[in-house]
């Protein structure tokens, strides 16, 4: 197993492809002024990714950490693909240091040069880590850091704090997803719309009624664009029903 994270970046870079990267940099909105702005991609694919982080597993945490702090969108990607497998590889304790890890990053700006970032700053990031990391840390454990995070002015800690919930559903646990959703209906931000639709219809595939008595007194107030990710999986005449009371 490699041991350096300047292995790891050499292992990734040779999979760049740039047709691919001026299409990733598109998709992520890394233009002026959107959300992922400055953020640079090489142009390799998750798949790609998966298999270089099985490589570099055994990669030292503090090392790991280097490559979260990479200016390049696919290298936090590796980082994070590691630190799933440490965690699901890990007892308790070494769990909780990952945890820590990553709500530090999640919160904490990077610097590049004169650049500052967040190192877990995309959906695509958010949503391939905070269930496999925050979310299952937090199954037998107290959830308030979720409930801080949910009211952060921080886009992805608003993200990191729903999607997480997902690994709770996932467990028939719903009652955080709920109330977390139900914080979080006023948000400002397209991208926590819909993460509180996804959840919301995972929520649905598994309690249905527990998923319409939320849409019931929500479903007229809520954002239009929750409201259909909510409902996507419904009878079109039940979609329909919904759709009519949404108001935005």
């Amino acid at each position: 197993m490699k041991s350096s994270f300047v292995e790891a970046k050499k292992e990734l870079k040779k999979l760049a492809n740039p047709i691919q990267a001026e299409i990733l940099q598109r998709f992520f909105k890394t233009g002026r002024g959107q959300y992922g702005e400055g953020d640079i991609f090489l142009g390799v694919k998750v798949p790609q990714t998966r298999k270089v982080a099985k490589q570099f597993r055994e990669l030292p945490l503090a090392e790991v950490e280097k490559l979260l702090h990479s200016k390049i969108h696919e290298e936090r990607l590796l980082a994070l693909l590691i630190l799933i497998q440490k965690f699901q590889l890990s007892g308790e304790g070494e769990q909780r240091k990952i945890y820590r890890l990553y709500l530090k990053n999640l919160k904490g700006t990077c610097r590049v040069g004169a650049q500052r970032f967040y190192a877990i700053n995309n959906w695509d990031l958010v949503d391939l880590s905070a269930p496999q990391i925050v979310g299952t840390f937090l199954l037998d454990k107290n959830r308030s850091e979720l409930y801080r995070l949910a009211r952060s002015k921080h886009l992805w800690s608003r993200r990191v704090a729903m999607i997480s919930t997902f690994a709770f559903i996932k467990k028939q646990q719903f009652d955080d997803s709920l109330k977390l959703a139900e914080i979080l209906l006023t948000d400002k931000h397209d991208l926590i719309h819909k993460a509180v639709g996804w959840m919301l219809r995972e929520v649905g595939k598994r309690d249905l009624v527990a998923e319409e008595n939320f849409l019931k007194k929500y479903a007229g107030t809520m954002p239009r664009t929750a409201l259909r990710y909510a409902i996507e999986k419904f009878p079109p005449v039940k979609r329909q029903f919904y759709l009519k009371y949404g108001s935005k």
